[in-house]
């Protein structure tokens, strides 16, 4: 019996008795043709178009590479082809010249199209019959930079032990659903700090509204320039608002340096200026 061709490598399938004196020959290019499968690197120009990649019976090919590396001055857009029928895993680079779309395709085939300004690279793979993405989604990502033309990510958790908890953007940042939070709460809520009997503000008050039906204190070395407090009388009697030692609050109606009365169901605002610094505003503040 003749041998055969293997369907996805094109290796030489020997039968038995066949191959005398060749036999050890036709193994090595088999196991050449495997290691290039594996491992295989080949930069190769695609300038024109289409460029077929070829795949030969029992012999090294440029299509059976592992990784490829497109390169080039393209002046149009370009196909880059492998035969239909083929099974196989790629990692390719478009390291091409020239603003135009690269796409990695089977003959017959759809593919996976590099746009205009993308030089990156790609995992594909081909089910026989197209080209497609090998990554598409992913769980966890792990990563220092990350820089992409588009980037979809449908969660993010950053956690205590990443070496920098931020996140910056030069354009925006936007949920469709759910809400935006910081160490406070959701941001256009303002979050509220309910008691029941006299209290001295603590600095997690910062960005909260205090609802309380008694006194209120505003301490020193607590606060800084910037940060704001809210306080409602959520009772039926007045209480005071009253400087801690070392405390300047100036009421904003007459820029005097005193203590303050927040009458019932009255709403105040204090807002740090500078250490130990306050002016307090409000309806029903006297």
């Amino acid at each position: 019996m003749a041998n055969t061709t293997s369907a996805n490598l094109k290796l030489t399938v020997q039968q038995t008795g066949e191959n005398s004196g060749t036999w050890g020959q036709i193994t090595n290019t088999n196991l050449l043709i495997l290691e290039q499968a594996i491992g295989g690197y080949d930069a190769l120009s695609v300038a024109s178009s289409p460029t077929a990649l070829t795949f030969s019976n029992g012999a090294l090919s440029n299509g059976k590479n592992q990784v490829l590396k497109l390169t080039g001055t393209i002046v149009g857009n370009v196909d880059v082809t492998i035969p239909d029928s083929i099974e196989k895993t790629y990692i390719v680079e478009n390291a091409t010249s020239g603003v135009f779309t690269v796409t990695f395709k089977t003959s017959s085939g759809t593919g996976i199209t590099w746009s205009t300004t993308d030089k990156g690279k790609k995992i594909l793979y081909s089910d026989g019959t197209n080209v497609l993405e090998g990554i598409s989604s992913m769980g966890d990502l792990i990563a220092e930079d990350v820089t992409a033309n588009d980037l979809t990510i449908s969660n993010i958790t950053i956690s205590a032990s990443t070496t920098a908890n931020t996140i910056s953007a030069s354009g925006n940042i936007s949920t469709s659903a759910g809400d935006m939070s910081d160490q406070i709460g959701e941001i256009r809520s303002v979050p509220i700090n309910s008691k029941t009997a006299a209290y001295t503000l603590i600095a997690t008050d910062h960005g909260k509204f205090i609802s309380t039906d008694s006194a209120i204190t505003v301490p020193p070395a607590v606060f800084t320039a910037g940060q704001t407090v809210t306080i409602y009388n959520d009772s039926a009697s007045s209480f005071g608002i009253t400087r801690g030692a070392g405390v300047t609050m100036y009421w904003v109606q007459t820029a005097a340096n005193e203590d303050r009365t927040l009458a019932t169901r009255g709403v105040a605002t204090i807002l740090c200026v500078a250490t130990n610094v306050f002016v307090i505003t409000g309806g029903t503040l006297s």
